[in-house]
């Protein structure tokens, strides 16, 4: 076996190596304070803390400062433990060779102890520690840590600030656009069509307003104030609604709306009975309100129900819970709606609409692309509105129009309304 003395010997010690050891086990036991530090303060429960806020005094109330600002003090960590290794990496070395003279294995001697006593005494046994009892430890090194960050301030500060640049700028790079994600929906060949329904109802949630999904003025079911009570219930019976608006001379004037629930302890009152001291306050909103604040609205107010009006105050329609979830998992059957159907299949290429049907809707039972009718539909929701600006005026019974190789014929008319869409496929 080799002997050492032939690729080291010993020097012995002088009071500037003694000194130069006794900075270096400072600086070790600044490190794994450090170290352990970082460990002690992120493993904290919720309960740790709540326990700490009941006395937030002396080193408490340290802690608890500290904790304000996360990301500060993980700077601050971050630059004391890097600036102390690197201290202890260049005293440590200086103070090997002034104690030895190496004939070989120079540098493996200095990495080999040099990593040792950093990973064992600065990371591994002050990192134990302190995950085993991490609030005593916070609690240990608060003060010196509040010390050091003030100290290190400067340069905690210009790190916190240079990531936040770096991680902003990476987020925004990673942002889409919801023009992009509805591309990306579309471009989805999911096996199931009611996926792609709800994905394509979440993209286009925030940018939908109240007046494309809200039920038209002209299909309002409301009550008169002046109606009798059994005038009251039979309305009731005959719409299935379990809210109905409530108006004073005419539906531009909403006083309020009745909930059916609310007539059940009465149900067995007669004509005379005052139906209207339950009617509750009505809420409106304006037509071009987006439906995702809306639907902010009705959870926070606790309603289920909005009048729409214009910005002259008429009424324009209605709009409910059920519209706007609709929008995102497309339509909604309940017992309400067995008796209502948008259009009679006369044969294999012609159809009878009802007026009041929406586009989409109509797209959709069509099976045409969605979106089709955008160069000529204008400002319209209906097909109905549709036909006015083809027609640019009231059409007329009979009258027809062409669009993308789609024959509509107006088949009935109701005064100015148009009631009844006779449509014929190419």
């Amino acid at each position: 076996m080799e002997d050492t003395t032939h690729w080291i010997v010993c020097n012995g010690f002088t009071p500037h190596l003694i000194a130069l050891a006794a900075v270096s086990l400072v600086l070790l036991c600044i490190s794994a304070l450090v170290s352990g530090a970082e460990t002690s303060f992120f493993s904290l429960t919720h309960n740790d803390i709540h326990r700490l806020k009941q006395d937030p005094k002396g080193t408490s109330a340290a802690v608890l400062h500290l904790l304000r600002d996360v990301d500060l003090l993980l700077a601050t960590i971050l630059v004391v433990n890097n600036l102390v290794n690197i201290c202890i990496v260049i005293l440590t070395s200086n103070l090997i060779d002034t104690l030895f003279t190496f004939a070989r294995f120079e540098f493996l001697f200095k990495t080999v102890l040099v990593t040792f006593l950093l990973l064992l005494f600065g990371e591994i046994l002050p990192k134990v520690l302190a995950q085993t009892t991490p609030t005593r430890f916070a609690l240990f090194v608060a003060r010196p840590l509040q010390l050091l960050q003030r100290i290190f301030y400067p340069l905690s500060y210009i790190l916190v600030r240079t990531s936040s640049r770096i991680s902003e700028k990476a987020s925004r790079k990673n942002e889409i656009s919801l023009d992009e994600l509805a591309d990306a929906v579309d471009m989805t060949q999911s096996s199931c069509p009611e996926e792609r329904v709800i994905l394509s109802g979440i993209v286009n949630f925030v940018n939908t307003e109240v007046q494309e999904i809200m039920k038209p003025r002209v299909d309002i079911t409301a009550l008169d104030r002046t109606d009798g009570y059994e005038t009251v219930k039979r309305t009731i019976i005959e719409s299935g609604f379990s809210r109905l608006p409530v108006y004073e001379e005419d539906i531009d004037n909403i006083r309020g709306t009745l909930y059916v629930k609310d007539l059940m302890p009465y149900i067995n009152h007669g004509d005379g009975f005052d139906w209207q001291s339950l009617v509750r306050k009505p809420y409106f909103v304006p037509e071009h309100k987006k439906i995702n604040d809306l639907l902010g609205d009705f959870q926070s107010n606790k309603v289920h129900m909005a009048i729409v009006v214009d910005e002259y105050g008429s009424t324009l329609g209605l709009v409910s819970l059920e519209d706007i979830i609709e929008e995102i998992v497309g339509e909604i059957s309940d017992e309400s709606d067995n008796d209502e159907k948008l259009y009679t299949r006369l044969d294999a290429k012609c159809y009878l609409f009802e007026g009041k049907t929406h586009i989409g809707d109509f797209e959709r039972i069509l099976e045409l692309d969605e979106g089709i009718f955008s160069d000529v539909r204008g400002e319209a929701e209906t097909l109905a509105g549709m036909m006015l600006e083809l027609k640019r005026d009231f059409p007329r019974k009979g009258d027809a129009f062409t669009s993308h190789g789609i024959r509509f014929t107006v088949q009935e008319m109701e005064g100015h309304r148009i009631d009844k869409i006779r449509v014929n496929l190419p």
